[in-house]
């Protein structure tokens, strides 16, 4: 719901210099990483992490932020003294609170009780107020709520991620990603492996490979319980992905208990199931072994990443394979790196922790799913 569009339209100078400010912070603002891991050479696969945690805000979420609130600018959706409101898990909140401090606006998050302490804390820094609620499925009635009675813009991430990132280029992630390739052995990656929380990434790079026309595959893994893989199963067997139900993700920033709107199956090769365990298994071996630092959901991408180089070792393929460092995992210091909280969540990642080491070793993947 839009309140905001409904107000008529003020001077545009105050919208023009808006865009002016985001352009500018653009512009301002150096490419994320992409890190090159070794894996043995005679495998002949090379592994591409792309680092979103380097960006201001500090994720992924920050080129979603961006286009979200370039979109509501250009579509008269975002004038001066509008709140902005938004229904999220934690990330996109923390980088729209930022560009709303950038515009001189206010902001509301709406969220999970259950969203990690310090991504409340980054958008209460960037100037935000956040509003949680006991059930995760209520966030975006309040969210709307909220933005109607303050008649303020409620950005609902779920439904325009996939149309407010320009999918043909313009310095989206898939742009940056095939440019910093070009120089590398294998410049079109076999595999891109993402996951989907509002499905706007996996959208945006789906749509970029077909437009380009690249042979490249794209993967998603998704989190237990999350509704986006029976979706993407519905919509392959020619039934209906918004009649799927899930449940709430206990990897935040990806999965979740509906197929969002901007969740685009079609443009999506395979949808993998990960266990909660694994991600945490995968986020704590990145750390050891790669020396870098990734939240729940980049644990989600490496998991299915390495089952998918497994595959095509087994097969005798060469190649490189992408995926995605959503975040840093300080982020997650009190819940997904805390030993009690994944207690307290039923999450054990022992039966997963010496898998990766395997494989890295023996070129053999022990675990199936």
């Amino acid at each position: 719901m839009n309140t905001a569009s409904r107000r008529p339209a003020s001077d545009r100078t105050w919208v023009d210099d808006a865009v002016r400010r985001i352009e500018a912070d653009a512009t301002r603002s150096a490419d994320t990483h992409l890190h090159r891991l070794s894996l043995p050479a005679e495998w002949g696969i090379d592994l591409y992490l792309k680092d979103e945690s380097t960006h201001r805000t500090g994720s992924l979420k920050h080129r979603l932020a961006r286009s979200l609130f370039l979109y509501g600018l250009v579509n008269g959706w975002i004038t001066e003294g509008t709140t902005i409101v938004e229904a999220s898990s934690g990330s996109t909140a923390v980088s729209e609170a930022y560009y709303a401090q950038l515009l001189g606006l206010d902001f509301v998050a709406v969220m999970a009780a259950s969203t990690s302490a310090e991504k409340i804390e980054l958008i209460e820094r960037f100037g935000g107020t956040c509003e949680l609620v006991a059930d995760p499925g209520t966030v975006y009635a309040v969210a709307e709520r909220i933005a109607r009675e303050s008649g303020g813009h409620y950005m609902d991430q779920f439904t325009y991620a996939e149309r407010a990132t320009d999918w043909r280029g313009n310095n989206n992630i898939a742009e940056s990603i095939f440019e910093q390739l070009a120089a590398e052995p294998h410049p079109v990656p076999a595999w891109v492996v993402v996951g989907a929380g509002t499905g706007g990434t996996s959208a945006t790079i789906g749509r970029y490979v077909r437009y380009h026309r690249f042979d490249t595959r794209l993967a998603v893994g998704d989190p237990e319980g999350s509704a986006f893989l029976p979706a993407w199963q519905a919509w392959h067997d020619g039934g209906d992905p918004a009649a799927v139900v899930g449940s709430p993700s206990r990897i935040e920033g990806i999965g979740r208990a509906r197929p969002e709107p901007s969740f685009v199956p079609s443009v999506i090769d395979q949808v993998t199931r990960v266990p909660d365990g694994a991600s945490i298994a995968a986020m704590r071996h990145l750390l050891d072994w790669g020396g870098l630092s990734g939240g729940p959901s980049t644990g989600t991408n490496l998991w299915l990443t390495w089952q998918l180089i497994a595959g095509m070792l087994a097969r005798g393929e060469r190649g490189s394979v992408v995926t995605l460092l959503c975040d840093n995992g300080d982020r997650y210091g009190r819940s997904h790196r805390d030993a009690h909280w994944l207690a307290a969540q039923c999450i054990d990642p022992a039966p997963y922790t010496g898998v990766i080491e395997e494989f890295l070793a023996t070129g053999t993947w022990r675990l199936g799913g």
